[in-house]
């Protein structure tokens, strides 16, 4: 494992959503997850969620930092066979959401509709509740403090929450810096540097998980060369979600 995280603002951030090298660095990222094999990961973990559900039961998905909701849609056509209709928020900061994505989530059933919102002010004002919570290289942006208090929200406002984020290692940080190799532009290769070093190892993520509930279940895993991966679920917030069906 490398040093302590260091988490610095990433350029992509900060760029308007109609500039070219964010348009770039967005489609950078749909290549990165393709390498990560970001798809396969949310599948292997999250295929219980909706095999476990009654088929009329819509379930209740949240995305946090969704960007342009192309990832979710992918994973939406690995399970959608699977698991019953979905009823799904994509938030952001920004509406990045095109017509054919949403038209893509029609297509397999899923209700997929936009929330812009800064996620912290999503913490601390949000009041309905999830069977699911995604997060998908996107916690590794906030610093200690303010992922203590977002696992907060996330643990009272969800029956389970899943987040796959960059590792923290020397394999993962040289990968960063030869990501140029698949076509990445100036700025997706800073902030993949950034992100690395800004990311997770051990179980980093469950000792900020703060809730005191026993009933939550963690775990807190590598995936593939360069994922990490923090899962917690709650059966008994499960089974009273489930009610909503009597």
């Amino acid at each position: 494992m490398m040093g302590s995280r260091l988490v610095c603002p990433e350029i992509l951030d900060a760029l308007d959503k109609d500039d070219p090298h964010a348009r770039h660095s967005r489609r950078d990222l749909q290549r990165v997850h393709r390498v990560m094999g970001t798809r396969t990961i949310l599948r292997r973990a999250l295929l219980p969620y909706g095999t476990e559900r009654q088929k009329d039961l819509p379930l209740r998905v949240l995305e946090l930092g969704a960007g342009d909701g192309t990832l979710m849609l992918g994973f939406a056509r690995l399970v959608h066979a699977a698991w019953p209709p979905v009823e799904l928020t994509l938030l952001d900061r920004v509406d990045l959401i095109s017509p054919e994505t949403r038209a893509g989530f029609g297509k397999l059933g899923w209700h997929a509709g936009a929330t812009v919102s800064d996620v912290l002010d999503w913490a601390q004002n949000a009041s309905q509740s999830f069977d699911l919570i995604v997060a998908n290289l996107f916690l590794h942006h906030f610093n200690t403090a303010q992922l203590r208090g977002l696992l907060e929200s996330i643990a009272a406002r969800s029956a389970g929450f899943f987040a796959c984020e960059p590792r923290r290692s020397r394999l993962a940080l040289l990968g960063s810096h030869l990501i140029g190799a698949i076509g990445a532009n100036a700025v997706t290769r800073a902030d993949s540097v950034a992100s690395v070093r800004a990311g997770f190892a051990g179980a980093e993520i469950g000792e900020l998980w703060s809730c005191s509930d026993a009933r939550w279940t963690l775990q807190e895993y590598p995936a593939g060369l360069f994922s990490h991966c923090f899962h917690a679920r709650c059966e008994a917030r499960r089974e009273r979600v489930d009610e909503r069906a009597h």
